[in-house]
């Protein structure tokens, strides 16, 4: 089994930093195997937003998969937005913009969605998700596969679905043939779980959709600052949702459990 800590949207610029110890201290006590941050470090791209989003991450125990963002790539500044739109973050974050994490049980790929065209939006191509489909091709089927992305792929059908991120259906595909298991991501600052058959109709083929908060940005919308920890087997994967109370800091809200018949994952009876 591994133990994967899944954070998002840290929003560094509009942080509310009584959240940064507990979260900080929990992560460490629950001995992951993985972090995973999927992007909207900063608020605004800014260097000192950079830098203390950088000198936060090094506290948080290794290996990290770590994305951008939209809100990593400037909005104001026009030349640097369109020219060096993530220079800061590769500076300040990492150069690599594919990270990866893999061992005998698991395979986590990072997958940069950030544009600066789509300005809040999202984006991937086809060279991007050959390359995972590439690098999935290499492993053994019994390896389960993720995929980390600051916009999501799937969502909720109540939900805008203008915050999908674009070409997502062609992007599906490829992980339908590749056998992608787990989508990670972040951006709408709403937890959920379920699995992308009802949005994908592709046979045979369903991945579990795992959708992250915010962990410690002011900008909640609505919903308490929260975290993902999810507990990954071959088959069967268990997600932990902890989210935020005065009174108690951090504490478990809910749990989710999942299991893999083929290559559909659905909800545990």
């Amino acid at each position: 089994m591994r133990t994967l800590v899944h954070i998002s949207d840290l929003h560094f610029g509009r942080v509310d930093n009584s959240l940064l110890a507990p979260l900080r201290e929990l992560i460490g006590d629950l001995r992951p195997d993985v972090v995973v941050v999927s992007g909207d470090l900063t608020q605004r791209a800014r260097s000192e937003q950079f830098r203390q989003a950088r000198q936060y991450l090094d506290t948080l125990p290794k290996p990290q998969i770590v994305v951008p963002g939209n809100h990593d790539i400037p909005l104001y500044n026009v030349a640097a937005r369109f020219f060096q739109p993530l220079v800061k973050y590769r500076r300040h974050i990492t150069r690599n913009l594919a990270p990866e994490f893999v061992d005998d049980e698991i395979a986590v790929l990072g997958l940069n969605t950030a544009r600066s065209l789509t300005f809040k939006d999202g984006r991937v191509n086809q060279g991007q998700v050959e390359y995972l489909h590439h690098r999935f091709a290499q492993l053994p089927r019994s390896v389960t596969r993720v995929v980390v992305t600051h916009h999501p792929f799937d969502l909720p059908r109540h939900l805008d679905r203008d915050d999908l991120v674009e070409r997502a259906p062609m992007a599906m595909e490829v992980f339908a043939r590749c056998g992608v298991d787990l989508l990670l991501a972040g951006h709408l600052h709403t937890s959920h779980t379920h699995s992308t058959a009802e949005r994908y109709e592709i046979d045979g083929y369903a991945a579990l959709v795992v959708q992250a908060g915010t962990a410690t940005s002011t900008r909640s919308r609505g919903e308490t600052n929260s975290f993902n920890v999810l507990r990954v087997q071959h088959d069967e994967i268990q997600v932990e949702r902890y989210g935020w109370i005065d009174e108690s800091g951090f504490t478990l809200a809910a749990t989710d459990n999942f299991r893999r018949q083929g290559d559909i994952w659905r909800p545990a009876a």
